[in-house]
């Protein structure tokens, strides 16, 4: 029977190198034949560690790639490591290591055999440190697709430490979709064939950052013609595939644009905004009613339209809605408005101009007629264009006719005018800063559109569309207008029209806190709510009861609760929404027997 003993004699009188590596990495035992090449004394390595044998290189490949293969893998195979002797030679080897475990699994020691390798090996070292410190993006396979090793710029790609990736499949670091495009053994099938080039693959660093690559590979076969090993070089083309990709919808842009982009060449075409209920004309009162079967008789004709009325009543939505209703809707609506142009340059941007045609002009520029050819154009504030510009563009609106500044070539163009002003034409005409002819030629129909204030209940229509669409666009609970609100709005005389209206309301949505629309905030003549209340009092002098002020007070209680949900205390609450403290909204509650509904 071998004891133990015997073991060890064995393992001491073995006839290569060998030692024992305890869990915690030093050595357990040390042969004779490492002993002698070494120079050492067993005392005098026993106890210690590896390392402290090592030259510096094999120092580092112990920590970062030999002990995470040797804890991955349970062994080690023709690694080579180069140890120095009590001499101070270099003694370069190749080991062969496994990790041995006890009947229950637990670690007993790791044994490791080495031989010193020949001049030829020692060259095989050599390009092996060759091939790692080469400035390309290389990895090497085995015939199971494991990662025998990589270059240093393959791991500083993608972000790894050596320990990190030798041993592991290839196929961890690949995306999700190249994982699954080699699984289930056609991995091994592509290295079976041999080398292959100019494969495209996603890798993944890791950060997490997919990376295209290109991949070309050359095997290496073993005495039978067998691959055993797989020489694989990658190129980062992350950037360029980018590139291309942008080229790519740049020119698909270029090409959706091309035709818009010829006929505007050097401005975008301007839209006009519709800020009330996406282009309907909101609103139910006769003076609107009127308005709006003007607008369905003129619409469907070619006549120009003159829009009058006062600042802020919405004229340009009007232009909007006769354009939508033509049959031009299809076309383009072009505004210009008059009043933001500078005095010379209104030929420029009715006509356009060429290049060179005055100081400045350093390219053809379209003008708006050309723009809004088979369309609509729209000259907001008409009143304002200089007299010496109304002939020019009197006799477009004639002759549909016109030639940019600076060009000798006549060009044709479809276009119908609607024109608008807030000013009095024909005051302009009687002072001679307006041509009575243009006057004539732009209101073929004119159109009167109502200020707010003769618009009755509409005011209170728009206020609601205005407050919904405003908490909608500021992310916030729709708020609710009461009813002393709104006889306040009715009673407003609105001298800036729908465009006061909107901003009053922008303003109040701004300034409120909770669930309740602060309007008064926002128009500081308003009386507050507070106030608001005292008319119900009776706008006849009538004296109330002192049970009809207390049935109106309960009604008012459960009222402010059904529009807080029934909560009392706390911002948006009902106590809040009453101008009173928590404690004494919670008394009358009781007093009234107040209950909340069951769900």
């Amino acid at each position: 029977m071998i004891t133990p003993d015997d073991y060890q004699w064995l393992f001491r009188k073995a006839p290569v190198m060998a030692t024992s590596i305890g869990e915690d990495g030093v050595y357990l035992d040390v042969n004779d034949a490492t002993l002698k090449r070494l120079g050492y004394e067993r005392e005098e390595m026993v106890g210690h560690r590896p390392e402290e044998f090592a030259t510096p290189a094999t120092i580092e490949r112990m920590r970062h790639e030999l002990r995470p293969v040797l804890r991955r893998t349970g062994k080690l195979e023709n690694k080579p490591v180069s140890f120095v002797s009590q001499s101070g030679e270099i003694v370069d080897c190749l080991t062969n290591a496994i990790v041995e475990f006890d009947r229950e699994g637990e670690f007993l020691r790791t044994v490791a055999m080495y031989s010193e390798i020949s001049g030829q090996a020692r060259v095989n070292f050599k390009y092996r440190t060759l091939y790692r410190s080469t400035p390309a993006m290389l990895h090497t396979v085995d015939n199971d697709g494991l990662i025998v090793t990589v270059t240093d710029h393959w791991l500083q790609k993608l972000g790894f430490e050596r320990e990190e990736v030798v041993g592991r499949p290839i196929t961890d670091f690949f995306s999700a979709a190249d994982r699954k495009l080699y699984a289930d053994g056609r991995l091994q099938g592509l290295i079976k064939e041999g080398s292959f080039k100019n494969l495209k693959r996603q890798m993944v660093t890791k950060n997490g950052r997919v990376i295209d690559l290109v991949m070309s590979a050359v095997p290496h076969r073993n005495d039978t013609g067998g691959v055993d090993h797989l020489l694989v070089a990658s190129k980062d083309v992350t950037e360029r595939n980018r590139a291309e990709r942008e080229l790519r919808r740049t020119l698909a842009e270029n090409a959706r644009l091309r035709e818009e982009l010829t006929r505007e060449r050097d401005y975008l075409r301007e839209e006009v905004n519709v800020a009330m209920n996406f282009g309907r004309i909101a609103g139910t009162s006769s003076a609107l009613r009127r308005m709006l079967k003007r607008v369905e008789a003129v619409a469907e004709t070619p006549a120009s339209v003159l829009l009058q009325g006062e600042s802020g009543v919405g004229k340009e939505l009007v232009a909007h809605a006769i354009h939508l209703r033509s049959p031009r809707a299809a076309g383009p609506l072009v505004k210009v408005n008059c009043a933001s142009i500078p005095k010379e340059l209104f030929e420029s941007e009715f006509f356009g101009h060429v290049k060179g045609a005055f100081t400045g002009a350093n390219r053809d520029r379209v003008g708006r007629f050309q723009l809004a050819d088979g369309g609509t154009l729209f000259l907001d504030e008409v009143g304002e264009i200089p007299i010496e510009s109304q002939g020019k563009l009197l006799r477009v609106l004639q002759e549909s006719e016109f030639e940019r500044v600076g060009d000798d070539v006549t060009r044709s163009v479809d276009v119908r005018v609607i024109a608008a002003t807030n000013r009095n034409l024909e005051e302009l005409i009687v002072n001679g800063s307006f041509r009575e002819d243009l006057f004539y030629r732009l209101s073929v129909f004119p159109v009167d559109v109502p200020p707010l204030r003769e618009r009755g209940d509409d005011v209170v229509q728009l206020a609601q569309h205005f407050l919904e669409q405003t908490c909608k666009d500021f992310g916030r609970e729709v708020l609710t207008l009461t009813r002393a609100q709104t006889a306040n709005l009715r009673a407003y005389d609105w001298p800036g029209n729908v465009r006061e209206l909107k901003n009053v309301i922008e303003r109040a949505v701004i300034l409120s806190q909770g669930k309740v629309l602060r309007l008064d905030l926002s128009m500081p003549g308003l009386k507050t709510e507070h106030t608001e209340a005292a008319p119900l009092a009776g706008e006849n002098d009538e004296v109330l009861t002192e049970k009809q002020i207390k049935e109106l007070q309960k009604a008012n209680l459960i009222k402010a609760l059904k529009q807080t949900n029934w909560k009392i205390s706390g911002a948006g609450g009902a106590a809040e929404l009453l101008g009173v403290k928590p404690t004494t909204l919670a008394d009358r509650v009781r007093t009234y027997r107040i209950k909340r509904p069951s769900q």
